[in-house]
């Protein structure tokens, strides 16, 4: 029986997964916002179902999907597909988070579906056979591992070398050892752009003294992903970035003679492997388990063990010059210590603040709040309780989020509607109010124009402008935005209808009075 997988996200590593699965027979539908890109899709994959947004491709019978758009949108379509009871592999990182791994783990267990992450270097055939011959104790006693991943570029704007390259060399320690590191400390620099570290060097000590050191870099003079590990008979490498791509075992160590610590240099050889790509080893892999056999490699634990690790390295490394640990300590919040949050400003219970955010003077944000990465909040803002804002996002004075408010990363606040430079218009006096009521969500690089109120649980779709008010329920698509049907208030798109319409995902009933949609009583 031919498996149909749909594919997410159509960029550089979205691409891969189109041919691969393609290559496999697999690929049966693409999810891709771009309008563009979808027609030469359409070209390109004639027979293969192109989807504009996510909920059209739920509509379809596939067996699984794949995920490859932005890191920071990971979670929220993961979420989406698990609880559609779909089999579905994420691009790594699974999330931002490791709490939200865990709840996406959880979930996945809860409706008994399969959930992968794309660490495809387990999937690698050199990388089996060296945890075979590891555990078939062919280097004795495993003491000592490292990884070099090492390029000029290509340098990120948004996440540093740790979260960039890391995870890879980090997924393959956690598969040779098996065990979680009793300590991780991270050290690097950041000379390229002052926020984001261009280099680390991060040591994990893990039981029975067994130690591996993770060096990445995009500043470096030339391409080098080395992995070399050594117990008490001899020692392994391998260098992914070399043509030959060959597995070598020296027959090297140190013995005690008579005491003595002597050099022992035995023979080198060439350890045999096949050589097959390892992406396709990894759709292969998934695609062989849609028929709801359990998957053991690059699962949801895998997943959150690797960002637990990550976060430990970034907690590291952000406070080498720094003592402060955490900025939240003494009180009921989380913040980040690459963050700052001037005097005044109040914090509800469970709300967290992540890496190189601001929250300025006389702002009031509400509990169990995520604030991500890169994220300023200006003066006098107010946030209730439950929102979300990615990363990226300016909220400035003048914005107001109610409760359950989402903000997708790199939307755009304004709150000066005629702005110029020669002109400066600073103080309360010229900002305009923008209001986003209770529930609404705003994707992905939207703007709102200042002096506008979104209404409860509306909906604006990733890329619009909106440049006036928008009604409770409201989906609202293009530039300038226009009202192109109506969401429910727990984020399924309604279908078309006339007077009165029930919700297919969680049955709310909903009616339209005076051309506006309310929920029935």
């Amino acid at each position: 029986m031919t498996r149909r997988v749909c594919v997410v996200g159509a960029g550089r590593w979205g691409m891969n997964h189109i041919r691969t699965l393609a290559g496999l027979g697999c690929l049966g539908g693409i999810v891709e916002a771009n309008r563009v890109t979808r027609e030469e899709l359409a070209q390109a994959y004639p027979g293969v179902k192109i989807f504009a947004d996510l909920s059209a491709a739920f509509d379809e019978a596939f067996d699984g999907f794949t995920v490859a758009t932005p890191a920071e949108t990971h979670y929220a379509i993961a979420r989406e597909i698990i609880e559609r009871g779909r089999p579905v592999l994420v691009e790594k990182p699974i999330a931002l988070t490791s709490e939200h791994a865990r709840e996406l783990k959880t979930l996945a267990r809860q409706r008994q579906v399969n959930l992968m992450v794309g660490h495809v270097m387990l999937f690698h055939p050199a990388m089996r056979k060296i945890k075979d011959l590891i555990d078939g104790g062919k280097i004795g006693k495993l003491a000592y591992l490292y990884s070099n991943r090492l390029n000029l570029g290509a340098v990120r704007t948004e996440e540093n070398i740790l979260w960039s390259f890391a995870p890879h060399d980090i997924s393959l320690f956690q598969y040779f050892i098996g065990e979680m590191p009793r300590e991780v400390v991270s050290r690097g620099g950041a000379f390229v752009q002052p926020h984001l570290h261009d280099s680390t060097m991060t040591v994990l000590t893990y039981p029975d003294n067994v130690v591996g050191h993770i060096f990445v870099s995009w500043l470096h003079p030339f391409k080098e992903h080395r992995l070399v590990v050594i117990g008490s008979k001899g020692m392994l490498s391998f260098e992914d970035s070399s043509e030959s791509k060959e597995i070598r075992f020296h027959e090297k160590g140190i013995d005690w003679v008579r005491g003595a610590p002597i050099k022992r240099e035995g023979p080198t050889e060439t350890v045999p492997y096949d050589a097959r790509m390892p992406l396709t080893e990894e759709l292969s892999y998934f695609v062989a388990h849609l028929d709801g056999t359990p998957v053991e490699m690059s699962d949801g634990q895998n997943a959150q063990d690797v960002l637990e690790i990550l976060e430990k390295a970034s907690e590291s490394l952000v406070t080498q010059n720094d003592a402060t640990l955490d900025k939240g300590a003494g009180h009921d919040y989380f913040v980040h210590p690459s963050s700052y949050v001037d005097e005044g400003v109040e914090i509800g219970e469970g709300t967290k603040i992540w890496h190189f955010s601001h929250v300025q003077s006389q702002t009031r944000i509400g509990r169990d709040c995520t604030i991500g990465q890169n994220v300023n909040v200006g003066s006098k803002v107010s946030i209730g309780n439950q929102v979300k804002i990615q990363n990226n996002v300016s909220v400035y004075e003048g914005v107001e989020l109610e409760d359950y408010v989402f903000c997708g990363p790199s939307m755009v606040f304004s709150n000066v509607i005629d702005p110029r430079s020669k002109y400066p218009q600073c103080g309360s006096e010229f900002y305009r109010k923008t209001l986003v009521q209770e529930g609404a969500s705003i994707g992905a690089n939207a703007t709102i124009v200042c002096g506008n109120t979104i209404g409860r649980h509306a909906f604006i779709g990733a890329g619009a402008v909106v440049t006036k008010d928008v009604p409770d329920y409201a989906v609202m698509l293009g530039v300038p935005a226009v009202r192109s049907g109506w969401a429910c208030e727990c984020g399924q798109i309604l279908p078309g209808f006339d007077d009165e319409v029930i919700c297919s995902k969680c049955d709310r009933g909903y009616g339209l009075r005076e051309g506006l949609l309310t929920p029935n009583v």
